[in-house]
């Protein structure tokens, strides 16, 4: 370790570019880089790259996990001004332009922070443990062995009261991911699943979607968020609006001054930057993302840029959205501004988002696309939104094998990746307990 510290600190023939975080942003930032005369050295605190807007199919045993997700050094390997490291990021040393890397201090020239967002519970993160967020394939694989393991034990059961319980599955919040989380969940149970039991009618499963804003998907036109809504009950979900979750536990959640018995709840109702802000003494907002320039640079510390879900990046007083393409484009541009003062030419012209649009699906045959004054809906959008996420894939063997699961599940209803790993039937119980008890 001593060894690497030293080697880190030496005089460098060309000048050190370190990117934090392999996601959209700090993978598009790496890959645009690839013939800047300089030292690129990508960290991150897992070895692979997550195609996070699948993650709900992984959760709802739709895909596997190694379907969405690729080794990063795979990815770059072809990329030879690149070394990557695995390790977790603990601070910045802004005087001495170091990132403190567990014991481990790395030097830098130029610094790319692209470390994404966490889930955020609105000053009640005691709830985490009861209602899981989806951001990690350790998420969507807990998600996926609570939602297997509620049939498996309402099959097991006698107590028709706790049969309901087990059945009822909540997701909180009205966004993308909680809209298609619904869906998803709701074909699961009355087709997937539908006749693997012989106690109980998957189909009988109470799906519900818990919003607290006025209607669903707030960033599609309101005709859309609409349709998502019907869309939604046509496949038995049950969607409130204007309605805040007030308190969860082992057993259920609270809405108003409802209470709705459940034993899986799922947290979709919004996200906290990662604490760059905090490495870095920066302005930040509410949501904790950094306050850059319109270079994506740091007020004050023009070697240091902040991109994805960890910038706030305004274009007059529209904000930057928290969206792959958006990630993408940011890290692409701060390459060129890097790029170009590595090599002593002037800057490139200012940053510009090309909006390709937002896109939502709501179950098999049907979706939602918006884009500028086009929007369309049902089936036909549907096969746009499978087609731009099978293009948008990292590999050509994970394009076929994600389009060739959907054409199965699209023809026969089954899902192939219905898996309870990481706990036995011994195990259950107490898992059980101990969230009861914490509560």
């Amino acid at each position: 370790m001593q060894e690497n510290q030293e080697k880190a600190r030496r005089p460098r023939v060309v000048p050190r570019i370190v990117i934090v975080g392999a996601g959209f942003g700090g993978l598009a930032a790496t890959q645009a880089l690839a013939r800047t005369p300089a030292e690129v050295v990508v960290l991150d605190r897992r070895n692979h790259h997550l195609f996070q807007p699948l993650l709900y199919q992984v959760a709802t045993a739709g895909l596997s996990p190694a379907d969405i997700a690729w080794p990063i050094r795979g990815i770059l390997r072809s990329q030879s001004n690149v070394t990557v490291q695995l390790g977790s990021v603990r601070g910045v040393d802004l005087s001495a332009r170091e990132v403190m890397v567990g014991d481990a201090r790395l030097g830098y020239d130029y610094l790319v922070i692209a470390t994404g967002a966490r889930h955020a519970y609105f000053g009640h993160d005691d709830w985490e443990k009861f209602a899981p967020g989806l951001k990690r394939i350790e998420d969507a694989t807990t998600i996926r062995r609570r939602i297997l393991l509620a049939f498996e034990m309402a099959e097991c059961g006698r107590d028709p009261a706790e049969r309901r319980r087990l059945l009822n599955f909540v997701i909180v919040g009205g966004g993308a991911t909680g809209v298609e989380m619904a869906g998803a969940i709701a074909e699961l149970a009355r087709k997937a699943l539908a006749s693997d039991f012989r106690h109980i009618d998957p189909r009988e499963a109470r799906i519900v979607l818990v919003e607290a804003g006025p209607r669903l998907l707030p960033s599609f036109p309101p005709e859309l968020s609409e349709f998502a809504r019907r869309s939604l009950e046509k496949l038995g979900a049950e969607v409130l609006l204007g309605k805040a979750v007030t308190g969860c536990d082992a057993d259920g959640v609270a809405v108003g001054d409802a209470r709705i018995e459940a034993e899986t709840v799922i947290w979709a109702a919004g996200v906290m930057a990662s604490p760059a802000a905090t490495w870095l003494g920066a302005e930040c907002d509410k949501a904790g993302r950094v306050i850059v320039e319109r270079d994506f640079s740091v007020k004050g510390h023009p070697e240091i840029f902040v991109v994805g879900d960890t910038a706030h990046f305004s274009e007059g007083e529209r904000m930057l959205p928290g969206v792959a393409p958006a990630a993408k484009q940011a890290g692409q541009y701060v390459a060129r501004v890097i790029d170009r003062r590595v090599r002593g030419q002037k800057a490139p012209a200012p940053f510009r988002y090309r909006d390709w649009g937002n896109l939502a699906t709501i179950g098999r045959k049907s979706a939602i696309v918006a884009m500028g004054r086009l929007s369309f809906k049902g089936w036909l959008a549907w096969v746009f939104w499978s087609v731009a996420h099978i293009y948008f894939l990292i590999g050509l063997r994970n394009r076929i094998v994600v389009a060739l699961n959907w054409l199965w599940s699209y023809v026969t209803f089954e899902r192939g990746a219905r898996l309870i790993t990481g706990i036995d039937a011994e195990d259950v119980q107490a898992s059980r307990d101990a969230l009861r008890k914490a509560s």
